[in-house]
């Protein structure tokens, strides 16, 4: 088995254990019941089940994956699964370079056929694929996530590329590839498995940095490149056809119609805001890339310095991009939620994932409660002001090995996790606690007008 996703951190050893979830699944479920968790979402490794990409697949994966959700089941513990994030057989990758290639839509549909027909029985919550919006930037443009391609002058240490079409190539194949497994699941399955498929995206809010026409205009361009526009109108905005120009592939009239409104939900990963401005530093050039074409400087705070990407190497070795500098903002989340009712429809969202992360690791994580009762209260009161929110997910439940950062990175889980043991010891964490508390005796949470909120005043939370 090999996956294109490996990361990079050669100081910090590989993911090949990581929380070794493989070995310790039932003591991992057994924690979950504990703490009152009532969802569980994973991420099925295509590279496990179906190593070579196509055909034949691994029956010790299959077996795996197979019991972990019977655990699941067992426990009463509703299954929402990802069929991917950034974990591409290896084959594919070196056969016609993935996911730049529309060859790659066939043999995702064909992996996606596997597990709904394989899992479907007992996994009735499915997402296609996470955050593709800004795998772009970090995959294909800058190449700092793998497979790590770029050119120059827009990238560094990358291993090919072509950073002015490839972040496109991959969207539009990402978006053809989703809207694929969604058709056939709703074909072939959806009648008699009675389940959901959405998409990921990852959200940040943004605030324009001043109130000029420039700014103002930036951050909405910022927004616009979040690709949630093809999915509901079946098109790319005039924003970024304008921009792109002939870089940015089109849809036929068979591809829109399949892309159109293919989801039952979506799904947020949201953790923070940042400020945007004008980057009047781009020259518009004949060849330019994904970062120059949203012409954008983003800051964690009014007083940081800018960068002009979204996923940078900074907030990489900083090991702490999911909250932006840790920038707390709960309101951003009121106002993303708004932003997508106001300008795509009342669609069906799930937030799935949101959290803070403790650079030490420490079992009295105090912070991390404090960002939780903020950002759930903030959920709450969207719902009451008329957002489509059915269900709320924290980020994470165990610590893990995380693509920024590896094992050094910021530890985000409710259960911390020892990875310098080799039974990797749990241990849940204050947090873990309070979130048990919240869960099962509808601990009440402050609201800021001065109500109080509880899991028991919505449901799905």
């Amino acid at each position: 088995m090999k996956s294109a996703a490996s990361g990079r951190h050669p100081e910090d050893g590989t993911g090949d254990i990581a929380s070794d979830g493989y070995h310790k699944y039932k003591e991992d479920v057994k924690l979950m019941t504990e703490i009152g968790l009532e969802a569980y979402r994973f991420t099925i490794s295509w590279s496990r089940l179906i190593p070579s990409g196509r055909g034949a697949v691994n029956p010790k994966g299959l077996q795996f994956y197979n019991n972990m959700i019977n655990e699941l089941v067992k426990a009463g513990i509703q299954i929402q699964v990802v069929l991917y994030h950034s974990d591409l057989p290896q084959s594919l990758q070196d056969e016609y370079g993935g996911w730049i290639n529309p060859k790659i839509v066939d043999d995702f549909t064909a992996y996606a056929d596997v597990c709904f027909r394989e899992f479907g029985d007992r996994v009735a919550h499915w997402t296609t694929v996470l955050e593709p919006n800004v795998m772009a930037q970090g995959c294909y443009d800058t190449g700092i996530l793998p497979p790590n391609h770029c050119s120059y002058s827009f990238g560094s240490n990358c291993t090919g590329g072509n950073s002015t079409v490839e972040p496109y190539l991959f969207i539009h194949h990402n978006l053809l590839a989703h809207a694929s497994a969604v058709r056939l699941y709703r074909e072939k399955y959806q009648v008699a498995q009675k389940g959901i498929v959405g998409i990921n995206m990852y959200s940040l809010w943004f605030y324009p940095l001043t109130d000029s026409a420039e700014d103002i205009g930036a951050t909405e361009r910022a927004k616009q490149f979040m690709i949630l526009h093809p999915l509901v109108f079946g098109d790319y905005p005039e924003t970024i056809k304008k921009v792109v120009g002939s870089r940015l592939p089109f849809f036929s009239n068979h591809e829109s119609e399949l892309v159109t409104n293919a989801f039952d939900f979506v799904g947020l990963n949201h953790y923070s805001s940042v400020y945007t401005s004008n980057n009047n530093n781009v020259v518009k050039a004949p060849l330019q890339d994904l970062t120059a074409d949203i012409a954008t400087l983003f800051r964690a705070t009014k007083n940081d310095t800018p960068t002009p990407e979204v996923i940078t190497d900074s907030i990489v070795s900083a090991e702490n991009y999911k909250t932006y500098g840790n920038t707390v903002d709960p309101q951003g989340l009121e106002n993303a939620l708004e932003y997508i009712r106001e300008n795509y429809g009342n669609l069906t969202i799930y937030i799935q994932e949101n959290g803070s992360g403790a650079p030490d690791g420490t079992l009295d994580d105090v912070e991390r409660i404090n960002y939780l009762q903020k950002y759930i209260a903030a959920t709450l009161k969207a719902i009451r002001n008329g957002a489509n929110v059915k269900g709320y997910s924290m980020w994470s439940f165990i610590d893990i090995y995380e693509i920024f950062g590896g094992y050094n990175s910021w530890h985000y889980g409710l259960v911390a996790v020892d990875f310098g043991s080799t039974e990797r010891r749990r241990q849940p964490r204050r947090s873990a606690s309070w979130y048990s508390d919240f869960l099962k005796n509808n601990a009440p949470i402050r609201v800021e007008d001065g109500s109080f909120v509880s899991a028991a005043s919505h449901a799905q939370l």
